[in-house]
C-alpha cells in the first residue's frame, strides 16, 4: 500500500476545458497548465474559449491598462 497517492486536483462535478486535447473534463484529466477552470457546469466549460476571447477583449479596450501610447501597459498606481 502506497503512503502518498499521487492526486489530482480537483473533484467529480467540477469541469474543465483541457487547452492540449481541445475538451471538455470533468475533475481534472490533464496537469493545470493545460486546462481553464473549474466551471460549474459542462456547458460553462464547453464556452472557455470564448470567454477567454471576451476577457481578452474587455481588457485589451479597458482604459485603465493603457497609458494613451500604442501599447498596453500597467495601471497607474496611487500612493
Amino acid at each position: 500500500m502506497a503512503l502518498f497517492k499521487k492526486r489530482t486536483a480537483g473533484k467529480p462535478g467540477e469541469w474543465y476545458y483541457c487547452l492540449q486535447h481541445g475538451k471538455v473534463e470533468e475533475g481534472p484529466e490533464c496537469p493545470a497548465k493545460d486546462r481553464f477552470g473549474p466551471y460549474p457546469s459542462r456547458q460553462e466549460a464547453d464556452h472557455a474559449m470564448e470567454t477567454a476571447r471576451e476577457r481578452n477583449l474587455q481588457w485589451e479596450n479597458d482604459p485603465r491598462w493603457h497609458d494613451g501610447g500604442t501599447g498596453a501597459s500597467t495601471p497607474d498606481r496611487e500612493g
